[in-house]
């Protein structure tokens, strides 16, 4: 498979890299900063340009069978809920005119559901210096879930993503977060990795959000 990987040098871009790579597919690296980019392989593409410009992300990911957006605003950047939401909004105009027919976002665990009708981020306890990134991915996945053309997924990761070593286990859900018998909701980003590729592979959640967890 052909991957365009946005947000490639990101906590999450990397282990993604790493994982699509590994299995055989080749990837089409995005990132601001690609001397990051530690990975070496014949099936690994170098590109860097404006994900927030559509026409760009049109140019960037041409040619390619799916989109895996881990795109990061910057959690000190000051506009980070105008400049997410600009910004995916450009990532799934892009993968749409360059003709991509799978777009993945990976998205934050804030949307998930404490109770039924109480998301996290509408929590009391949720952490301040998330709250701005959380909702931009919230309310981004309102935005998503009314394209009916392109196939796409949302993920939301475990509330923990933590670094850590790949198992290749975890379970899914589609609302609320998956917890172990701790009742802690967590997973490695290496983990959330298998999840994205196994995703891209076997196409469980078209159209859908899921979420991941041990």
């Amino acid at each position: 498979m052909k991957i365009a990987l946005i947000g490639a040098s990101g906590f999450v871009g990397t282990a993604v890299l790493s994982e699509a790579l590994n299995r055989g597919h080749q990837v089409t690296a995005i990132a601001r900063n690609l001397e990051k980019i530690t990975n070496t392989s014949d099936d690994l593409i170098l590109k860097t340009g404006d994900v927030m410009d559509s026409a760009e992300v049109q140019q960037l990911v041409a040619g390619t069978d799916a989109v895996v957006s881990a795109f990061n605003a910057g959690w000190t950047n000051p506009n980070l809920y105008d400049d997410f939401l600009k910004g995916s909004q450009a990532i799934l105009d892009g993968t749409k005119a360059a003709g991509v027919p799978r777009l993945l976002v990976v998205g934050g665990a804030g949307s998930l559901y404490a109770a039924p009708g109480l998301q996290l981020v509408d929590t009391p306890q949720f952490p301040a210096d998330w709250k701005a990134g959380a909702t931009a991915a919230r309310d981004f996945l309102n935005v998503i879930k009314k394209e009916e053309t392109l196939d796409w997924t949302f993920l939301s990761p475990a509330i923990q993503l933590v670094p850590g070593e790949r198992t290749g286990q975890y379970r899914t859900e589609l609302d609320t977060p998956v917890a172990d018998e701790k009742g802690e909701s967590r997973i490695t980003v290496a983990d959330l990795a298998v999840a994205i590729v196994d995703e891209l592979e076997n196409q469980q959640f078209s159209q859908k959000r899921f979420t991941v967890g041990y």
